[in-house]
């Protein structure tokens, strides 16, 4: 199994009240948690882009970050999670050329995830007068074919669909060495899964809450993936999950931190926004607020495989758990509200004593996928 980070710009407004640079330190310390996930061992950073999430999400111009990152970073794969490539938020043949420009900044590190926005109250910012968010599927499902055509033709020769069109241009630069980055897509619902193996994209799986949410899911994704007709040049035959991590020297600590972290605060502000998300029972909505967790919050997340948390050796067991279950890889919500020390010890101690014992290939797995690929 490999592993991940995955950063979004989280500004708490409790973070605001007592630091009136919060944002600009937030934002800056996630950089400082990439790089520090670079020189740990971890394979993956991706990087969210979310627009009006007031408070949960403050990474926007993810491209940007993203450009700095392959400046500030060796080996570690750079990840869109996602661009939106819906033309009203991203038009499509700028999101080409973005994803081509990074291939070549991170020369060949950069892997591109698309999907449609976190809720209505992003999506219909940008689709004003929609009132059924089914729509974005298939104005997804129409582009997401387009983007190798743009990639692999000398000319791209063009498009016409219902919802964009583009006459035939050459669309550069081209992508970096052979075919073109791996390309996924993010699941905001379980059935998502067998359509992304359908088309050969891999999956960030955002939905899934435990370990035994895993496992039905990624039997589908299984499934349906032997058959696919891949859109790009290859199947990416990969399923990512993210949880929340916190790892310290000791397990009193690690709760400890779980507990400081206010993570009830994080998980209301996600389902205020992921409104299409399946809502747990017992979540209430927005401004309701889920409780702050208790210590006895805390240890029941972690027994019902929610929270992975714990000393490296409790960390280790919780993870092969998402490794039997079948997960790719696992990418950690790191900063939850942790301050920065602590989520850089988080980062350290999965790279001294959790990866190494379960990612044993020194090869990226979607390099190996890419290299099988011909333009």
């Amino acid at each position: 199994m490999e592993f991940g980070i995955f950063v979004q710009g989280y500004v708490p407004a409790g973070r605001s009240r007592t630091d009136p640079e919060a944002e600009h330190h937030a934002l800056l310390e996630e950089v400082d948690y990439v790089v520090a996930a670079d020189r740990a061992g971890f394979k993956y950073a991706w990087a969210s882009e979310h627009h009006f999430l007031e408070e949960y999400s403050h990474l926007s111009a993810n491209d940007v970050f993203l450009g700095y990152l392959a400046h500030a970073t060796e080996r570690i794969h750079l990840g869109s999670a996602i661009f939106n490539p819906l033309p009203q938020v991203n038009h499509p043949v700028k999101v080409a050329e973005r994803v081509a420009m990074l291939d070549h900044l991170t020369r060949g590190r950069f892997e591109f995830g698309s999907g449609r926005g976190a809720g209505s109250h992003e999506v219909l910012g940008f689709l004003p007068g929609v009132t059924d968010l089914d729509v974005t599927r298939e104005i997804w499902e129409e582009t997401i074919a387009q983007f190798p055509r743009m990639w692999l033709n000398d000319t791209y020769p063009g498009f016409e669909g219902a919802h964009w069109s583009l006459p035939p241009r050459k669309v550069l630069p081209k992508p970096y060495g052979p075919a073109h980055p791996a390309m996924w897509y993010a699941a905001g619902s379980p059935s998502s899964y067998a359509m992304a193996a359908r088309k050969g994209l891999g999956v960030l799986g955002f939905s899934v809450q435990s370990v035994s949410d895993m496992e039905w899911v990624v039997d589908s994704y299984r499934t349906a993936v032997r058959d696919a007709e891949p859109v790009g040049a290859f199947v990416n035959d990969n399923v990512m999950v993210t949880t929340t991590a916190i790892c310290a020297e000791t397990s009193a600590k690690a709760r400890e931190a779980a507990v400081r972290a206010d993570l009830g605060y994080l998980h209301s502000l996600l389902f205020r926004y992921h409104d299409t998300f399946p809502r747990p029972e017992g979540v209430p909505r927005w401004p309701e607020r889920l409780p702050e967790y208790t210590p006895e919050i805390i240890d029941l997340l972690i027994a019902e495989e929610l929270l992975i948390c714990g000393d490296p050796a409790e960390v280790l067991a919780q993870c092969k758990r998402w490794e039997a279950a079948g997960a790719d890889q696992l990418a950690f919500c790191l900063p939850v509200g942790l301050p920065r020390e602590e989520a850089l010890t988080t980062i350290r101690l999965m790279g001294e004593h959790v990866i190494p014992a379960l990612d044993t290939d020194p090869i990226h797995r979607t390099t190996r996928l890419r290299g099988t690929a011909t333009p």
